[in-house]
């Protein structure tokens, strides 16, 4: 049976204090609505719609095509926000999931296991409930003298007899499509708040003689909204712990979990080791038997085996095996460094590529050059890239041995195995085997301090 999903996320978190859309706040490296939709996702369904409201745009724009928009324009509740989906969903008759946009650590697992206990016992409805410590703030699942459940009551609304119930609706569902929406029409804003409250449909199904069931949830912790910064960051904790225990168990060691912070992305292999105050973020991808910091910044980087990096900052950019970064290095966006290189201490890259066995050891600047294999670059030189209006292209070909303090002003060539002499200019190419020497001759004046003083 076909499954779909709507997710609802119109609420503005004006706790959050942002002109962000709440559910585009990111935890573990991506919105909270980017971890909601891979939830549904990976429990099946196959048609999501998202309910926006405030900053719709914003949240279009980063859904792109993975779900379909609607907006809910008044803010009425629950249920309402519900039926903004009617249309989207108009021809659909399967199974509807129906979960919150600010729920970031909720499982795909989580909603495999309810989808599938909906369908044994051919429910209605079933919705995901927990037992919580102090359920301060949930509404309340009540349930009848045969252990049935027949409604749901929220905390404003509660008898203080009801109150004293642990079990609360997680705001998580899912329903038989047929039916659903004209049930949701039933639904009445008498109560507290004045809104259509979206549980008011498990007693709306009971009355009707329909049956509705209940999951209890293991850890109440994936259900755990998120409605200010403080939340926000207690399940940033939650995620970055997951995602360490998952790559300890499959064979990468870190050192210091408390200090260590990985995105849901990231890839990491087999007997790597994650030094303290190490980030990895985004796409990035690091091979086996690397050591990885400490205190390094990695995004969207493609790393290969037995790379070495330590204080360095590194984004989008491609290492190859057993190359050794830093300490303090930034190697920028768009380069590419081949096998068995070396990038030292203060050297900084941007977008160049570097090839197998060359040396950049310290307190250089490379900026759009290609650098050939085994090529040597002194300490203090500079690619002088840009002119104030373009960028050129400096080229350092195979074996090619450029001094200290030398300035290569682009665009420029040197040539296979050449030698360019220590605080040389470059201005015009140098041939290959050949030895460049560009520096004023050295003239020394006797006695000059001496005259100078007098």
């Amino acid at each position: 049976m076909e499954l779909a999903a709507v997710i609802l996320a119109a609420g503005k978190g004006t706790r959050m204090k942002s002109d962000l859309p709440k559910v585009l706040h990111r935890v573990g490296g991506r919105p909270m609505l980017g971890h909601v939709l891979r939830a549904v996702v990976g429990a099946g369904a196959t048609n999501t719609v998202v309910v926006a409201g405030f900053g719709v745009q914003q949240v279009r724009e980063f859904l792109g095509d993975q779900a379909r928009v609607v907006l809910q324009e008044e803010q009425l509740g629950t249920a309402h926000a519900l039926l903004q989906a009617e249309q989207a969903l108009a021809d659909f008759a399967g199974d509807l999931l129906v979960v919150c946009g600010d729920t970031p650590l909720l499982r795909a697992s989580t909603l495999t296991g309810l989808v599938q206990a909906h369908r044994q016992t051919g429910a209605a409805a079933t919705l995901l409930t927990a037992e919580m410590p102090d359920p301060g703030g949930y509404g309340r699942v009540i349930r009848s003298a045969d252990g049935g459940v027949c409604r749901i009551v929220e905390q404003k609304d509660a008898s203080p007899e009801e109150l004293l119930v642990r079990e609360i609706n997680t705001g998580v569902y899912c329903f038989k499509g047929a039916g659903l929406f004209e049930a949701l029409r039933e639904i009445s804003p008498a109560n507290a708040q004045g809104e259509y409250y979206l549980t008011d449909i498990i007693q709306i199904l009971v009355q009707r003689g329909l049956p509705v069931q209940a999951v209890s949830l293991a850890d109440p912790q994936e259900v755990q909204g998120i409605n200010d910064r403080l939340q926000l960051s207690r399940a940033e904790q939650v995620l970055r712990q997951r995602v360490l225990a998952d790559l300890m168990l499959q064979g990468v060691t870190v050192m210091d979990p408390a200090t260590t912070y990985i995105e849901q992305d990231v890839k990491i292999g087999r007997d790597t080791v994650i030094l303290p105050f190490t980030f990895l973020q985004g796409q990035t991808e690091v091979g086996n038997c690397c050591v990885i910091g400490p205190g390094s910044r990695i995004t969207d980087c493609l790393i290969g085996d037995g790379v070495e990096i330590q204080y360095a900052v590194l984004a989008g950019s491609r290492i190859g095996s057993h190359t050794v970064i830093g300490p303090y290095a930034y190697i920028r966006p768009g380069t590419v460094i081949g096998e068995h290189a070396k990038v030292g201490d203060f050297v900084e890259i941007k977008k160049s590529t570097i090839g197998n066995g060359s040396k950049i050891p310290h307190l250089s600047y490379v900026g759009d050059a290609v650098i050939g294999e085994k090529v040597n670059v002194g300490a203090g030189t500079i690619t002088c890239n840009y002119d104030g209006k373009n960028k050129y292209q400096t080229v350092l070909e195979d074996g090619a041995f450029i001094g200290s303090n030398t300035n290569l002003v682009a665009p420029v060539k040197v040539g296979r195995d050449a030698v360019v002499a220590a605080g040389s200019t470059i201005t015009k190419d140098v041939p290959a085997e050949a030895l460049a020497v560009a520096r004023e001759r050295q003239t020394n004046l006797a006695d000059w301090v001496k005259k100078k003083r007098k």
